[in-house]
């Protein structure tokens, strides 16, 4: 009979496997994360990314169509275009839809980047935390804060930005900040927010993590909420305390190319 500790090492030799073997360039073409690594400047990496993961609901071809549709009203440069824009421009927008995020929400969007980037050279410190906080959740609630503190922000949007505060699992936010703070020499995640460090990531929770994990036996709580985020994060420390996120390429390529 195996040992609790003979079943862990086996459990991270098989997450270990299949975490190099997704978390590859090849890895890229078909994924939302696409999208930024078309852009060099940090914050049209920034922009990109962040739309891509707020638009990540649906199949990922869908996904990756509907983010270069906002990105192209943009002219294809995000962070100009935020700072320099003029009011005629935002008729571009007039229109736009993907799942529940409409033009409304993506008015929005370009006011608060305005807004924030007019004072600030990085989205990195919208989510300022500590390096002594054990994970990401008090920046994500500073994001949140932060994002809806304009005086005429749509109360639809909030649905778009989630927090922890409403005991939301911020899945589509946590794979933002897996892809700004992650740094390998794989080649998918960027590695180019230097204050958070990744063992204070929470994994991504979506339908296919959450399934594969669930049959690992990773996470036993029954619904999917922040809690569970941050029990299977836990789990995951218990196999690289320094970087637990890196599994999040394990489950879900599970998840999604080999139906486990």
């Amino acid at each position: 009979m195996k040992t609790d500790g003979s079943r862990l090492a086996d459990l991270k030799n098989f997450l270990d496997e299949k975490a190099d073997q997704f978390n590859k360039p090849d890895f890229i073409e078909h994924d939302p994360v696409s999208i930024p690594h078309q852009f060099k400047k940090k914050q049209d990496i920034e922009i990109a990314g962040l739309m891509a993961a707020v638009l990540a609901w649906g199949q990922r071809i869908t996904i990756i169509n509907k983010t270069w549709d906002f990105l192209n009203r943009m002219d294809n440069s995000p962070h100009d275009f935020v700072l320099n824009h003029r009011s005629q421009d935002l008729k571009r927008f007039h229109g736009f839809r993907h799942r529940t995020f409409n033009e409304t929400d993506a008015l929005y969007f370009i006011e608060f980047l305005t807004f924030f980037y007019k004072k600030n050279q990085s989205l990195e410190q919208a989510f300022q935390i500590s390096q002594t906080d054990e994970h990401v959740g008090r920046g994500l609630e500073n994001f949140h804060n932060l994002f809806f503190s304009l005086d005429d922000f749509p109360t639809r949007t909030k649905k778009h930005i989630a927090t922890p505060a409403r005991k939301s699992a911020c899945k589509r936010l946590n794979m933002f900040l897996r892809w700004m703070v992650r740094s390998d020499d794989n080649g998918v995640d960027f590695g180019i927010w230097r204050h958070i460090s990744p063992s204070q990531l929470i994994c991504p929770c979506d339908l296919h993590v959450e399934r594969v994990a669930r049959k690992l036996k990773l996470i036993r709580r029954k619904q999917m909420d922040w809690q569970t985020a941050l029990e299977l994060t836990t789990a995951l420390k218990k196999l690289d305390p320094d970087d637990p996120v890196k599994y999040d390429f394990a489950l879900f390529g599970l998840g999604i190319m080999e139906g486990f």
